[in-house]
């Protein structure tokens, strides 16, 4: 008997690229095309009503991303695989798919041969990411949560009016200039930079604003 073909929903709104990837897929008899979904919508609709085996899936779709789409995916069809094949390689989107359920992601400079050997083993139910790449990926969000939760503690030391003189330094202003843009007297200016540099934790107007722009708190 012969064993059963892997199916595959292909999501991929690029009619170009989803009837590139259905003629190549199809030449393997291993292989079969179980469906086009061109949307986070229809990749939901049509994983539900196939089952695929695994779904190769795009990461930006017309109406959202892969990653809303693998994570209803998944949720209602655990054992099925979803394996990334886009352009977009950033670690970011990486991270992404894989908090959203892929196993794999790939990119769309791949090879045939690369792509099919990446479904078949997704579709053996391997992990296809290396444990040093997903190491990295979480220390990297790690080091993003952590400058996130001390963008937020700096920016609410702050007053409203020192983030006004905050931003006004930003421009370049000095305190004089400060005080006639805001309506308030210089030595309040002074005052309020003071606070803004030892908030900071700063020494300097150009350190306070590299500071301040680090932490996002101005552009």
């Amino acid at each position: 008997m012969q064993p059963a073909k892997i199916s595959v929903l292909i999501v991929e709104n690029h009619r170009l690229m989803f009837e590139g990837l259905s003629s190549l897929l199809s030449e393997y008899p291993d292989l079969s095309i179980a469906g086009i979904a061109t949307t986070v919508a229809d990749a939901v609709a049509k994983a539900s009503l196939l089952k695929p085996d695994l779904v190769l899936m795009d990461y930006r779709l017309p109406d959202g991303d892969g990653t809303q789409a693998t994570e209803k995916i998944r949720a209602r069809l655990p054992d099925t695989a979803v394996l990334f094949l886009s352009a977009d390689v950033s670690e970011a989107s990486m991270m992404r798919a894989v908090e959203a359920g892929a196993c794999g992601y790939i990119s769309k400079d791949a090879s045939a041969e690369e792509l099919v050997a990446a479904i078949r083993r997704a579709a053996g139910g391997e992990f296809l990411l290396e444990a040093a790449t997903v190491a990295r990926l979480l220390e990297r969000r790690r080091q993003a949560q952590r400058q996130e939760s001390e963008r937020v503690a700096v920016g609410a030391e702050l007053t409203s009016r020192e983030r006004d003189v905050l931003r006004l330094m930003a421009r370049g202003m000095d305190n004089y200039e400060v005080a006639d843009e805001l309506r308030i007297g210089y030595g309040t200016v002074r005052g309020h930079v003071r606070g803004v540099l030892e908030k900071l934790g700063s020494h300097s107007r150009l350190q306070a604003v590299a500071i301040a722009r680090e932490a996002g708190l101005v552009s």
